[in-house]
C-alpha cells in the first residue's frame, strides 16, 4: 500500500509572476527560438521535525537526488524525502504520470522506513528506478540505514508496482550481505531479442571492502534476487543498461572518482567482465560548498550505443571551470569508446561550471540519428555560487548540439540542503524521453527558505527548508554547436597502468555517497 498518494496536474504549473510572488528561484526565458519551460513541482516533504527528527540535522521540507525512467507515456521518477545532515532520509519518495508529463501522483514509498507504512528502519537513500516489461511491473530500488552506532548503511530492498507506478507493495530484500552497500541501481532487460528478456539487475559497490563491485540478478519480476556475484573491482556510481542482445554495460566511475570506466556481461549476469577504462577525470571541485562529483549519467539508444557523460575540466585552461563531456561505445561489449568529447554548453574561456548531468537518450532512434537530451546544473557567472538549471539536445547522436536553454537560475547554493559533504541537490539528476518523444527533466530545486535565515536552509531553523523536486518537458531543438575540435588540455587514459584505477583498495581516498 503506497503511503500519502497525491496527485499534480501540469494545468497548475507555477508562473513565473508567482514565483516571484512566493520569492522562489527566478525562471529564465533561454535566448534560443523557444522559451524555456516552466517547472512543474512533483515532489514534497511532507514530514516537519516533528513527525521525522532522525537526527537534530534534518532538512525539512528538502527532497534529493532524483532518478527516472519512462515506457510509454508512463514516467516514473523517485527521489530522497527529508535529507538528513549526516546521510539518508526519512522517507524514499515516487511520482508517476500516465500521460507523458502532464498530470502525476506522488507519494512515499512503504515498509522502507519506520515512518512510512510499517517500515523498520531509520533511514533510507539512493532511489532508482526501473520498468521490467516481460512482468509489467515497476521496480524502485533503494537503500536503507540504521542509526545505532552512527548512521550506516545495511541493505538493499527494492519495492514493486504492479499497477503502473501508482501503488507500490511490501519491498523485497536484495542483499544484505554487504558490509557497506553504496550508491545502488537498477535495469531490466527489456528487449524481446535478448535471450535474458525479463531479467533485471541491481547493482552497487561495497563500501566496507574498497567499493568493491557487487550484481544481482532477478528472473521473476523483482520477487527474488540471487546471490551477489563481483567482478573484484572497486567502483562507485555504476549505471547499467541493456543492449538489445542482453549484453549488459555497466558506465562507471572508480572508487576514487578519478577513472570513468565500463564493465558488462554477456550471459545474464552470471559473469561479469574486467573494467575498460574510457577515460581519466580531470575535476574542479563547484564553488558553494556544493556536494557533487564526476559521477557518470549513462544511456543506450535503440541499436545498442551506449553513451556516459560526467563533469570534466579537460578542456578548460588550468582546469578553472568544469564541462559535461560524453563518450560513446563503438563496440557490443563497452570494451571500446570514442574520444572524450565536450558538450558545447558556453565557451571554454567562460570560467561558468557544468555539473550533475542527467542524461537521456530516445531509445527509439539510433545511430547518427539518436537523440539525446541532457538536464544540468551550472553557475550562472564566473565565481558566482548561485545554481541554474540547464538543458540541451542533439538530433545527431551527440555531434551537434542545440543552443542551452536556462530552466531556472536565482537558486542560491545555501537554498540547498545542509550535508556532511556539502550543500545537496543530489549526485544524480534525471531525464528520460516519454512516447511523445520530449524529453522530461527531473532535478531537486533550492528555494528561497520559509524562516529563520532568509539565506539558509538551516538545520538550526528547522523545517525552514523549501527543496522540492520539480520537472519540466522539453522538445527536440535541432543545433549546429559542437565542441568535437576543442582541444584536449589534460587527456589520459592511464594506458598500462589504466587496471590499477579499479583495484580494490581501502582508505586510499574511496568515496560513499549515502
Amino acid at each position: 500500500m503506497t503511503t500519502g498518494l497525491f496527485s499534480v496536474a501540469a494545468g497548475r504549473r507555477r508562473t513565473a509572476e508567482a514565483l516571484l510572488v512566493a520569492g522562489v528561484a527566478t525562471l529564465l526565458l533561454a535566448a534560443p527560438v523557444t522559451a524555456a519551460p516552466i517547472p512543474l513541482q512533483i515532489g514534497t516533504d511532507p514530514f516537519t521535525q516533528a513527525t521525522c527528527a532522525a537526527s537534530t540535522t534534518t532538512n525539512h521540507h528538502a527532497n534529493v537526488e532524483p532518478d527516472s525512467f519512462s515506457n510509454g507515456s508512463t514516467i516514473v521518477a523517485t527521489y530522497q524525502v527529508g535529507r538528513i545532515y549526516d546521510g539518508g532520509a526519512c522517507a524514499i519518495g515516487f511520482a508517476t504520470s500516465r500521460d507523458n508529463g502532464a498530470t502525476w501522483s506522488s507519494g512515499l514509498l512503504p515498509g522502507l522506513t519506520k515512518y512510512t507504512g510499517g517500515g523498520t528502519f531509520d533511514r533510507a537513500t539512493d532511489p532508482a528506478v526501473a520498468y521490467d516489461a516481460q512482468d509489467n511491473v515497476w521496480m524502485i530500488s533503494s537503500l536503507v540505514l540504521m542509526e545505532a552506532g552512527g548512521a550506516h548503511p545495511v541493505a538493499i530492498y527494492t519495492s514493486r508496482s504492479t499497477d503502473g507506478g501508482i501503488t507500490w507493495g511490501t519491498p523485497v530484500l536484495t542483499n544484505d550481505t554487504s558490509v557497506s552497500p553504496d550508491k545502488n541501481w537498477i535495469v531490466c532487460d527489456n528487449s524481446l531479442a535478448s535471450p535474458f528478456y525479463g531479467n533485471c539487475y541491481t547493482e552497487w559497490d561495497d563500501n566496507g571492502v574498497g567499493n568493491r563491485m557487487e550484481m544481482s540478478t532477478s528472473t521473476d519480476g523483482g520477487v527474488t534476487w540471487s546471490v551477489a556475484r563481483t567482478n573484484n573491482s572497486g567502483i562507485i556510481g555504476g549505471q547499467p543498461v541493456v543492449a538489445p542482445d542482453g549484453t549488459v554495460i555497466v558506465p562507471t566511475a572508480n572508487a576514487n572518482e578519478t577513472a570513468i570506466g565500463a564493465f558488462h556481461s554477456t550471459d545474464g549476469g552470471v559473469s561479469w567482465s574486467a573494467v575498460t577504462t574510457i577515460a581519466t577525470i580531470r575535476h574542479k571541485a563547484v564553488a558553494g560548498n556544493l556536494r557533487e562529483g564526476p559521477l557518470p549519467s549513462a544511456e543506450i539508444d535503440g541499436s545498442g550505443v551506449v553513451y556516459v557523460a560526467w563533469t570534466d575540466c579537460r578542456f578548460i585552461r588550468g582546469c578553472k571551470a568544469n564541462d559535461i563531456v560524453f563518450s560513446k561505445s563503438t563496440d557490443a561489449t563497452g570494451t571500446a569508446w570514442s574520444a572524450v568529447t565536450r558538450i558545447p554548453i558556453d565557451g571554454t574561456n567562460t570560467g561558468i561550471s557544468h555539473f550533475i548531468p542527467g542524461l537521456a537518450v530516445n531509445k527509439a532512434t539510433s545511430g547518427a540519428t539518436a537523440h539525446l537530451g541532457l538536464t544540468y546544473y551550472f553557475n550562472p557567472s564566473k565565481k558566482s555560487t548561485q545554481l541554474s538549471v540547464g538543458f540541451t539536445a542533439s538530433s545527431d547522436g551527440g555531434s551537434t548540439w542545440s543552443s542551452p536553454q536556462t530552466i531556472v537560475s536565482g537558486m542560491n547554493s545555501t537554498w540547498a540542503a545542509t550535508t556532511s559533504q556539502g550543500r545537496m541537490v543530489g549526485d544524480y539528476i534525471s531525464t528520460s524521453f516519454g512516447s511523445d518523444n520530449l524529453a522530461h527533466g527531473v532535478f531537486g530545486a533550492a528555494n528561497t527558505p520559509t524562516t529563520g535565515a532568509a539565506t539558509s536552509c538551516s538545520t538550526s531553523a528547522l523545517d525552514n527548508c523549501v527543496a522540492p523536486i520539480d520537472t519540466f518537458t522539453q522538445g527536440l531543438a535541432s543545433g549546429s554547436l559542437s565542441g568535437a575540435n576543442d582541444p584536449v588540455l589534460f587527456a589520459g587514459t592511464g594506458g598500462t597502468d589504466a587496471q590499477s584505477f579499479w583495484n580494490i583498495v581501502d582508505n586510499n581516498g574511496i568515496k560513499h555517497r549515502d
